[in-house]
């Protein structure tokens, strides 16, 4: 029986992530809402003509009061100065919005919503708006210098394709939503990198060279998932630039060019015991000349020299027989 005291119960080892999966991040303190705003052409008239007023109630004040009647001319001046600075500063929470950016929005620190509308927009004046472009961006990372699988030091760089689909988990989430993004890429280039080799020698093995498709869809899933708390999105993900490192890159290439070497001298072999078979075949089904064990034998090694060596054969003329 188990010593452990009843009603404690021994907890479960905790399960390792799988390699290659992605990082929690953690959540966004915010989300993108619309700003409360209205067209930026009213509120620039309306402006303008409360300047205008203001300004003229201004100059009758001062005709006023050095007409001799200053009790009238006063309350006019001071009437008229408090509209000429309100139209001011109502004039202040104009906004021209180009397309491909946004307005993100905040009244004394907290944040009341994004403008997305292009054009001239108008909201609260005693707000902050902060220029974010959401236009279509690329970071492509330097090349790094990495290991492989295998511990073989490669060399690679990719581009990313990305757009902020968030404005305001690109500002208030990370410091700085581009420095983020070119830190992340570089981060998870590096761990891709770690988990394939650049090769493959077994059938069933991706490998950075040969399965670049399937290697840089996994790399454009784990930048989703990093860059994800910034509120930005992944369009796509591609290598620029993949070798092996100098220091090996020569004795790399000795290792590809044996490998073909010997790929192609299986293809040859396999070919050429296909030849002589059918050669065999037909000599039998034709009756052309009757052969026994040894003189089959030898026919199969003489055209498996002719038929594998990589120089033309020179040819020898037996005037005896096989058996002399």
């Amino acid at each position: 029986m188990s010593d452990q005291p009843r009603g404690q119960h021994t907890p479960a080892p905790e399960t390792p992530d799988a390699p290659g999966t992605p990082p929690d991040m953690p959540a966004p303190p915010v989300a993108e809402r619309q700003a409360n705003s209205i067209g930026g052409a009213l509120a620039l008239v309306l402006g303008l003509a409360g300047a205008l007023a203001g300004a003229g109630l201004l100059a009758l004040g001062i005709a006023l009061a050095g007409s001799g009647t200053p009790a009238a001319g006063v309350p006019v001046l001071v009437f008229g100065a408090l509209l000429f600075l309100a139209a001011l500063v109502a004039m202040a929470g104009l906004n021209m919005v180009e397309p491909g950016e946004a307005r993100v929005v905040q009244l004394f620190g907290r944040y009341t919503g994004t403008i997305r509308d292009d054009g001239l927009r108008w909201v609260n004046p005693l707000t902050t708006r902060r220029k974010i472009s959401t236009r279509v961006r690329n970071h492509e990372t330097a090349v790094l210098k990495v290991n492989d699988a295998r511990g073989n030091p490669i060399e690679l760089a990719a581009v990313v394709v990305w757009q902020v689909e968030d404005t305001a988990q690109a500002v208030f989430a990370v410091d700085d939503f581009t420095e983020f993004v070119a830190t992340q890429t570089e981060t998870a280039v590096r761990h891709i990198a770690i988990e394939y080799p650049y090769d493959a020698y077994e059938d069933d093995e991706l490998s950075l060279r040969a399965d670049a498709e399937e290697i840089t869809e996994k790399l454009a899933e784990e930048l989703t998932a990093r860059v994800q708390a910034a509120g930005v999105r992944i369009i796509e993900s591609r290598f620029t630039h993949l070798a092996y490192a100098p220091e090996i890159a020569s004795a790399m290439l000795q290792r590809q060019q044996a490998g073909a070497v010997v790929a192609a001298r299986r293809e040859i072999v396999d070919g050429a015991v296909g030849m002589v078979e059918d050669a065999l075949a037909r000599l039998i089904r034709q009756d052309i000349v009757e052969l026994d064990e040894e003189r089959k034998a030898a026919m199969v090694g003489n055209l498996m020299v002719v038929l594998c060596g990589d120089r033309a054969p020179q040819p020898v003329l037996n005037t005896g027989s096989l058996y002399q």
